[in-house]
């Protein structure tokens, strides 16, 4: 009798022990896909200045400019499949003698590869920093996103800008490295490749560990969302 209710004890346990385990295993997979949507809200992606002037015909034409903008739309696409955050940038040059984003010209418009939706915000800026006389900074904090993606063009100009201004003000940067673009620059006489000069900046942005942006290809973002 005694050997029949230890038993009958021993069953109860082990079947206790089960549902609990099975539970810890449920709220750890829900407290997973929480977490993950939570990462989601959070993040956004920001597209720089993908603007008609960078392409082919344009005042200020970039290399490889539809290749970078391209890789853009791909991971643009990702963002938009997955109800994510989109920003896009367009710069308009008020300065005087500026030669491309002139006010009210076909240059400045947005690249058709990267046209914004009509629920997508769209930020004006006058500067290369994205951030700096414009409604970025309110508008992320607003909506407490703080994990960027970013995009755009030029690699040495504004996207730079943009970046190192992006960490200065606590937000974790990702890059993505086929996704932007520049033009040779001259230097001293000599001819530097935008190649080169893409290769440069975006190694300096990842130095010390990704101080100001971890840099992926559009292939590894992508990758690594499957």
């Amino acid at each position: 009798m005694k050997k029949t209710v230890a038993l009958l004890l021993l069953i109860a346990t082990t079947i206790a022990c089960n549902k609990k385990n099975d539970l810890s295993e449920q709220n750890l997979i829900k407290n997973s896909k929480e977490m993950e949507t939570t990462k989601k809200e959070k993040t956004a992606l920001i597209i720089i200045d993908i603007q008609n002037d960078y392409f082919p015909g344009g005042t200020m034409e970039l290399v490889e400019a539809k290749k970078a903008a391209l890789k853009a739309k791909q991971v643009l696409s990702y963002f938009r499949e997955n109800k994510l955050t989109v920003i896009h940038v367009q710069h308009i040059a008020l300065q005087d003698g500026a030669t491309f984003f002139l006010p009210n010209t076909k240059g400045a418009q947005i690249n058709s590869i990267v046209s914004p939706l009509a629920n997508e915000t769209v930020i004006t800026k006058n500067y290369p920093n994205s951030f700096r006389d414009t409604k970025l900074l309110e508008y992320l904090n607003e909506n407490k996103i703080t994990n960027l993606f970013i995009a755009g063009m030029m690699t040495d100009v504004c996207i730079d800008a943009t970046v190192r201004a992006a960490m200065d003000n606590g937000f974790s940067n990702t890059l993505i490295s086929d996704a932007v673009a520049t033009r040779d620059r001259e230097l001293n006489g000599k001819v530097v490749p935008a190649s080169q000069i893409n290769t440069a900046f975006l190694a300096g942005l990842n130095a010390l560990g990704g101080l100001y942006a971890n840099v992926l290809s559009s292939d590894e973002f992508l990758a690594g969302k499957k």
